[in-house]
């Protein structure tokens, strides 16, 4: 039991990717200190929650274990006891065949404190993003929404009466739904369209009747998928979505947690499906000791070296821990490498001095603005695996260069469980490299699971975001199909656009 007054949100997702969240789930997830969620949440929304918010998949998915409903309810209502800001993530609307009731009677029996809210159904939402209008002044007066989970609970002959269906959870028991509905006078020329994946870039849609949808998919998985059933499903003509650059590919990323989610939207943007593989784990440096020695002495300094989000991010929530601020930069210039770190720099009120015109860090040295002889430089970085051929050459051009650990980069313990089996069943099409250590560290995780990498990864394009991860990935997995330009997230998206329309 805590003294401080916990919290459960019960929030809606809505359907497919962020872009459908609401602001105010958006403004609870980062804040939430635990995050309990379904499966069919998208896996950008996980990337909001603050680093040292703990999460809970406690997805359901037919036919597969799932987390029992009394240790959900369990769940949050310890945490909110122990005084926490519960957001217990939920796909759709979570009073929409969400299962919340028990949820909110297990919490009121125990006194706890929540609020509900709202989130885009899959019903309203698949349908319209699928160019589908469920009423309409001539085909629909009417709509019903249902779940075919237990097809033997339903009304048939009162459903068969409504101008327009809307079917979630139906994949599993088509023939029997449009069994019923036929029995109960519908028409076989009824126009039916599938709706798999809703809202995502990997949706898809399948359309026909009542005599002939079931052949049109049939060896198809139909799951998650919502069913339109009626005479607006004609009306889908009037919708069309343009086809993205990226349409039809899998791109496994492999950058940190909590780096990946700004790539995976540039890639969602141009139609990729994303399957994030964290190859790197961001956290504190083993020791603050040397950081800390030269925040106590930054007026000894002519120049702060930068080369990542990373070193930014590390060295400035340092720098506040000791009670300092911007200002006690004062008199220091700051040099960074590419244009995300000078971004990242921007959020802290701060404007870059010097940024090389090549985004790797050995033209920081070919290009320095000023004499490097005499120069006193701090080098926050990475605690091992860094820069050395910088440091080695800004010293011997005369430079003292103090290089201090910010934060350590490590290799996760395991292989994520979705990518694993992305790969394993030649789901991907591309994979993504953004620095040499994910090449290390993918190549490390996917050794633990299978001898047959070469097999598994030969049809697969392997992407570098430049040189210096193109050598690793030349050394340990034997090639590079695409290489970044511009040596950015952006630049290597807009390569893999390239490659993919050379190879169409």
């Amino acid at each position: 039991m805590s003294d401080r007054n916990g919290k459960v949100y019960l929030v809606g997702a809505g359907l497919g990717s962020v872009d459908y969240l609401t602001l105010r789930a958006q403004q609870l997830l980062l804040q939430a200190e635990v995050l309990i969620y379904d499966a069919l949440v998208d896996s950008q929304l996980l990337q909001l929650v603050p680093r040292n918010c703990l999460k809970l998949d406690v997805g359901k998915r037919g036919g597969l274990p799932s987390t029992p409903q009394k240790e959900i309810n369990r769940l949050l209502v310890d945490y909110c006891l122990q005084g926490k800001q519960v957001v217990r993530l939920k796909s759709g609307d979570p009073l929409i065949f969400g299962r919340a009731n028990p949820e909110m009677e297990a919490l009121q029996k125990a006194g706890c404190d929540f609020e509900l809210v709202p989130g885009i159904s899959s019903a309203l939402g698949a349908p319209l993003l699928a160019g589908i209008p469920l009423t309409d002044k001539d085909l629909s007066r009417c709509f019903a929404t249902l779940t075919a989970h237990e097809p033997d609970l339903l009304d048939w002959k009162a459903l068969s009466r409504i101008d327009a269906l809307v079917i979630l959870m139906g994949g599993r028991a088509l023939e029997e739904i449009i069994q019923r509905l036929l029995e109960n006078g519908r028409s076989q020329n009824e126009p039916i369209a599938i709706i798999r994946n809703g809202g995502r870039p990997d949706q898809q849609v399948w359309q026909g009747t009542l005599a002939d949808i079931v052949d049109r998919t049939t060896d198809i998985s139909l799951s998650p998928a919502v069913i339109v059933i009626g005479e607006v499903v004609k009306l889908r003509k009037m919708s069309h979505s343009p086809s993205l650059p990226l349409s039809g590919k899998t791109v496994l990323v492999t950058r940190s947690a909590e780096q990946s989610s700004n790539f995976t939207n540039l890639l969602q943007q141009q139609g990729a499906t994303v399957v994030e593989m964290p190859a790197l784990e961001i956290r504190s440096p083993s020791s603050w000791e040397g950081l800390d020695n030269a925040i106590a002495r930054l007026g000894a300094f002519n120049w702060l070296i930068l080369t990542s989000a990373n070193g930014v991010e590390y060295f400035f929530r340092r720098l506040e821990s000791r009670g300092l601020d911007t200002r006690s930069l004062a008199g220091i210039k700051i040099a960074v490498v590419g244009k995300k770190t000078a971004a990242f720099l921007k959020q802290y009120g701060l404007k870059p001095d010097f940024i090389p015109p090549d985004f790797v860090a050995d033209s920081l040295v070919e290009n320095f603005p000023e004499t490097i002889e005499n120069t006193t430089i701090l080098f926050p970085r990475v605690e091992t695996g860094g820069r050395e051929v910088l440091v080695k050459e800004l010293t011997e051009k005369g430079a003292k260069v103090i290089e201090v650990a910010a934060y350590q980069s490590v290799c996760p313990d395991e292989i994520a469980p979705e990518a694993w089996k992305a790969i394993e069943y030649k789901k991907v099409n591309i994979i993504t490299f953004a620095s040499s250590k994910t090449v290390r560290n993918f190549h490390q995780l996917l050794g633990k699971v299978t001898q047959k990498m070469d097999e598994l990864l030969k049809d697969i394009c392997i992407a570098s975001i430049g040189p210096q991860t193109s050598k690793d990935c030349y050394e340990l997995l034997g090639r590079v199909d695409v290489e970044a330009r511009e040596y950015t997230l952006e630049g290597l998206t807009n390569a893999i656009i390239q490659w993919k329309s050379q190879t169409n």
